[in-house]
């Protein structure tokens, strides 16, 4: 295993099963790879991709909890596919509008053999299911994020928005009957930059 997902995993506190570090590299590979002719992340560094893909996911892990879990704007598979790597018991869905992404990530979970993962090439608002975590990574502003997803969130559900900078404006601009249920700073090992996981409800629930 390297030496750095290691440390990662140790730093944030992370039991995973025995075949997940090395199922992790296997991602992170497979993503540089398929980069290469779909651009699917800025990075090129393999290095780097640990802290800044993998353990950048894996640190929202402790807040995932039971039930299923749709990924928005999936993209390359963050945060989505390091969760179902992490957590072979929950059930993760992954949807993209665009073919090319849900082609790697359809693709990624029949390689890395991941049988809790479901692939839709859609736009949100076209599904239907209920979820008990809805999350995004780089999908939009958290308005916009609740309003295109709210037809999918399971009563007592809870929306995980992984931000940068505490996204104070985007906040204030939440609808009245949405509440914050936590806004949480991480520390993400080996990253060198702010992140926040803003947990959000249906207010009443």
């Amino acid at each position: 295993m390297s030496a750095s997902l290691s440390a990662g995993l140790a730093a944030l506190g992370l039991d995973l099963p025995a075949a997940a570090p090395e199922r992790l590299l296997a991602f992170r590979d497979l993503l540089l790879k398929w980069n290469k002719t779909y651009n699917l992340t800025a990075l090129r560094d393999p290095e780097e991709a640990i802290a800044y893909h993998l353990l950048d996911s894996l640190v929202i892990l402790p807040h995932v909890g039971a039930g299923p879990l749709l990924d928005v704007g999936s993209g390359g598979g963050l945060p989505g596919l390091p969760l179902a790597i992490a957590r072979p018991d929950l059930a993760v869905t992954l949807v993209d509008s665009v073919q090319k992404k849900a082609s790697f990530l359809q693709q990624a979970a029949i390689e890395l053999g991941l049988k809790n993962v479901t692939v839709y090439h859609a736009r949100v608002e076209e599904l239907r299911g209920q979820y008990a975590r809805i999350t995004s990574r780089a999908f939009a502003e958290l308005q916009p994020f609740v309003a295109l997803t709210r037809h999918l969130l399971a009563p007592g559900g809870r929306w995980l928005a992984m931000k940068g900078v505490c996204p104070d404006g985007e906040i204030a601009a939440l609808a009245a009957d949405i509440a914050v249920a936590a806004a949480l700073p991480l520390r993400v090992p080996g990253l060198d930059a702010e992140r926040h996981l803003i947990i959000l409800k249906e207010a009443g629930s």
